[in-house]
């Protein structure tokens, strides 16, 4: 009788020593695990998986993308994914055949621009011409391809976790109508820019997509295809192209400085505003405005004033998450 109570008490406390376990287990251990690339990206998938996901970007901002190799000490973090998600269209090339090299049984990639947009909606131009048969992939700063990608996010999300199927809809609903309210705040402040001036001339070739939607021209970008400096014949085009349209203002990147634009803007006539970005969020990760909805309003309320528009507008925009709770999401330093 005694032994039988001794065998039942042990059987008590293993039962507890490990539901003890279990419990004291940190909380990412029981999330889904999800890799993604460039920070829009991490933003978007940020707000639509909420708590239920881990998410861990693997390409640091202000980085290019284009041509970024991941260290091999990514390969671990791509192994452990349950999902991966890139923009593909070549942008991210290294980083997905790191993926394709290391991931684990069952992980599966989602690559963005190829599921947003068909063939024949790709973009071809400066940068990116068509010869090499490879379309501008930097779809994200047309906030309504960006809704679709989130629309793709929640539904590879809701094959992984069908329990979760409700919750992502619900972010991906309230995300949806944050860029419902971003687009249009973006079309009333454009209205206020002379259609003369609605004229781009850029660092980086970001916004063939965003200029289709919201009627700007893009003259060009100063970077080439291969990602040198123009030549001293391009330098001198666009010059002349600049003070012959009377473009107000001209837009580089804090990231990639350059004084090709600074010499354009000198000889032309035109502001050099460095402060466009295509995948460089605002502030630091956990304030509000470091967002996919952020980044937008802080290039929309940039762009806009030095081409002598109002965007006032834009202050409306809710840029912070979509979700009450905890994120877990890491953007890489």
């Amino acid at each position: 009788m005694k032994f039988q109570v001794m065998a039942i008490m042990l059987v008590t406390v293993l039962l507890l020593a490990c539901g003890s376990n279990h419990m004291e287990q940190p909380e990412e251990s029981r999330l889904l695990s999800v890799v993604t690339t460039v920070s829009p990206i991490t933003s978007i998938v940020e707000n639509v998986g909420g708590e239920r996901i881990l998410v861990r970007g693997i390409i640091p901002e202000g980085a290019n993308s284009h041509t970024f190799d991941p260290p091999p000490s990514t390969a671990r973090v791509l192994a452990d994914a349950d999902l991966f998600i890139a923009n593909g269209l070549y942008l991210e090339e290294p980083a997905i055949e790191m993926f394709n090299a290391n991931h684990g049984d069952g992980a599966r990639a989602v690559l963005l621009g190829e599921l947003a947009i068909a063939p024949e909606e790709w973009q071809f131009d400066f940068s990116f011409p068509e010869a090499n048969g490879q379309p501008n992939p930097h779809l994200w700063p047309d906030p309504i391809l960006a809704l679709k990608y989130a629309g793709i996010v929640r539904n590879a999300l809701t094959t992984l976790d069908p329990e979760g199927a409700i919750y992502y809809g619900a972010n991906y609903e309230e995300f949806r109508l944050r860029i419902d309210t971003l687009d249009a705040a973006i079309k009333t402040a454009v209205a206020t820019v002379p259609e003369v001036q609605r004229q781009l001339l850029t660092y980086h070739d970001s916004w063939a997509y965003f200029a289709k939607r919201y009627g700007f021209e893009v003259l060009g970008a100063v970077q080439p295809a291969d990602f040198t400096e123009p030549s001293p014949r391009d330098m001198a085009d666009l010059i002349v192209q600049v003070r012959d349209l009377g473009v107000p203002a001209i837009f580089g990147s804090e990231v990639f400085p350059s004084s090709v634009m600074e010499q354009i803007a000198f000889e032309s006539g035109a502001v050099f505003i460095d402060q466009l970005a295509d995948d460089d969020l605002p502030g630091d990760p956990g304030d509000a405005g470091h967002s996919y909805l952020g980044l937008m309003i802080k290039n929309m309320v940039t762009m806009v004033r030095a081409l002598g528009g109002d965007a006032s507008g834009l202050g409306a925009v809710d840029s912070s998450l979509v979700f009450d709770g905890q994120s877990h999401a890491e953007y890489p330093g």
